[in-house]
Formats: structure tokens, C-alpha cells, sequence
């Protein structure tokens, strides 16, 4: 009996209890309501008293100048955004590189003789295949824009192939590089960037991608296996081919400035050239070839560089300049 009636207390109790909890919900729910109302007010309030002013349009700005300042350009008159290359690269004076030295590293050593063999080869060779007449005016824009395209989707090849293994042996070994990474991938980037600047020129055809295919499965899987072999004689072969380039383009220059393509001392050069180079609106095809050229002599002297290194502890000199 006395269990029974303190049983029936209790849950009275607890009853009261939870109707005076029903009853003082609502209040506490009105006032988190009103106050998150009141706060959210005053937030907005203070946003409104701090707003940012409207961003200014940067298309309005001039070109950079030849000092080669950073560009806040983003965007071009119709609204469409710019794109940049976020890899390091080189932007040049155009005075500056009006007159780039012809070096070429004397051949002394077995691996420099196979090197150069090997180059000399090729580039005779192709030059049969591809009805190459050098300077003097035999040449046509679409003569140079085949050649300049071709040479530059090989190009590519040899920095990520070797920054690549370099990587590779890196993990593989649990040792640092030393900075020979960086750069031979930024050499990649830059040829391939070549590559896009002068297809803003030209669209190769069906049977010039199928030729850029082949060769590239070729050149890729020798340039691969020899690496592995022998990296000095890879590099100093690059550092001769790089020699070739230049070569190439001052002719190409040459031909420009003797008046044999005279649309391309004039024709503006190509938005993505521009953006890249960092180089006035009004630069020409000229300008940009000038760049490029300026590009290839310093992809010749890095290679040769790595060559004259010991390729396994080496410390590469140009890794302060990426910075």
C-alpha cells in the first residue's frame, strides 16, 4: 500500500514537472529566436557600413612595359578571362635579345662525339624529309610554321622525360634532387607552351598529327632508354640540339628582317604569346619568334651545364632562378 502511494506521488511529480517545462518552451525559443533576429540585424548592419568597393577593371590598364612588370590583367575587353601559365618561366627585354650569341660546345669527349653524331643525323636527315631550304626567301610562312611546329612537339620530350626518371630515382632512393627537377620540367612546360603559341598561328592537318604521333613514340621511348643508360650524353645531346634550334629561328629572324615575310614584322602575335612573354599589345610575330629563340638559347646552356655535372650528386645552378 505504502509502495503504491509513493509510487503515484512520484509521477505526479514528474508530471508537473514536465508541463511547466511544455509552458516555459515557447518563451525560451521566442527569445533565441529575437535575439539571433537582433544579431543577425546588427551583423548585417556592420557589413553593410564595411562593404568593399566595387573592384576596378583592370583591362583598363596599359600594356606592360618593357620592364616586365606583373600584370593584373584578367580579363580581356569582351569580359573573357586571360589564362597564365602558372609555371616559372622566363620574360625578356626585346632589345635585349635582338641579338642572341651562336655558342657551341666544343666536341672532345666519346659521349659529346655520340651526341653530336646522333644530332647532326637527325637534323640532316629531317631536313631531306622536310624539303628544309634555309633562309633566303625559298621558304614560305607555311614552310617555317611546319618546322618550327614539328621541332617544337619533340622538343618537349627530353625535360619531362628526364624529370621524370630524376623524380623516379628521388623516390626510389629517398634522396634529394638538388634542384635538377624544377628545371627540366619547367623546360617541358616551356617547349610545349612554344608548341600552343605558334598552333594559335597554324592548325596542323590529319597527316602532321599522325607524324607528330609517330614521332614522338619513337623519340620518347629512345630518349627514355638511353637516359637510363647514360644522362651526360642525353643532356649534351639536348645541349646540341638546343644549338640547332637556335640556328633554325635566327634564320627564320633573318628572313623576317630581309623582308621575305613581311606580314609577320607587322601581324600582332598571338594573345597566349603575349600573356606568356609578357610583351606590349602591339608586339609582332617578330617579337615573339625573338622570345622563343631567347628560350631555346637558355635551354642550350642549362643542358650543357647538367652535362658537365656529376649527374648523380650534382647541385644544379639554375635552381635559384625559379624563385
Amino acid at each position: 500500500m505504502h509502495f503504491t502511494t509513493a509510487t503515484k506521488i512520484a509521477q505526479r511529480s514528474l508530471g508537473r514537472q514536465a508541463t511547466g517545462l511544455l509552458k516555459n518552451r515557447p518563451l525560451t525559443h521566442r527569445f533565441k529566436s529575437t535575439a539571433a533576429a537582433e544579431f543577425q540585424q546588427g551583423t548585417a548592419t556592420k557589413h553593410d557600413k564595411t562593404a568593399h568597393p566595387e573592384p576596378t577593371n583592370a583591362t583598363n590598364e596599359p600594356a606592360p612595359m618593357p620592364h616586365f612588370k606583373q600584370t593584373r590583367i584578367t580579363t580581356t575587353e569582351n569580359g573573357e578571362p586571360i589564362w597564365e601559365n602558372p609555371i616559372n618561366h622566363a620574360v625578356y627585354d626585346l632589345d635585349k635579345i635582338s641579338n642572341m650569341e651562336q655558342t657551341h660546345h666544343p666536341v672532345v669527349k666519346m659521349h659529346e662525339r655520340v651526341a653530336f653524331l646522333a644530332i647532326k643525323t637527325l637534323r640532316t636527315g629531317f631536313d631531306i624529309i622536310s624539303g628544309y631550304r634555309g633562309p633566303g626567301g625559298a621558304m614560305t610562312e607555311k614552310d617555317w610554321l611546319n618546322r618550327c611546329l614539328f621541332l617544337e612537339s619533340v622538343a618537349g620530350v627530353p625535360g619531362m622525360v628526364g624529370g621524370m626518371l630524376r623524380h623516379l630515382r628521388s623516390l626510389r632512393l629517398l634522396k634529394r634532387d638538388y634542384g635538377w627537377i624544377h628545371t627540366l620540367l619547367e623546360e617541358a612546360e616551356n617547349e610545349r607552351m612554344h608548341l600552343l603559341i605558334f598552333m594559335n598561328i597554324k592548325q596542323p592537318g590529319y597527316f602532321f598529327r599522325a607524324l607528330v604521333v609517330g614521332a614522338q613514340g619513337v623519340f620518347f621511348n629512345g630518349f627514355f632508354l638511353t637516359y637510363l643508360v647514360s644522362p651526360k650524353t642525353c643532356h649534351r645531346f639536348v645541349g646540341y640540339l638546343e644549338e640547332e634550334a637556335v640556328k633554325t629561328y635566327t634564320c627564320l629572324l633573318k628572313d623576317i628582317e630581309d623582308g621575305h615575310l613581311d606580314a609577320w614584322k607587322e601581324k600582332k602575335a598571338p594573345l597566349i604569346a603575349q600573356t606568356y612573354y609578357k610583351i606590349p599589345e602591339d608586339s609582332s610575330v617578330y617579337d615573339m619568334i625573338k622570345c622563343v629563340r631567347a628560350d631555346e638559347c637558355n635551354h642550350r646552356d642549362v643542358n650543357h651545364a647538367f652535362a658537365d655535372l656529376d649527374q648523380k650528386k650534382g647541385v644544379s645552378p639554375f635552381v635559384y632562378s625559379h624563385h
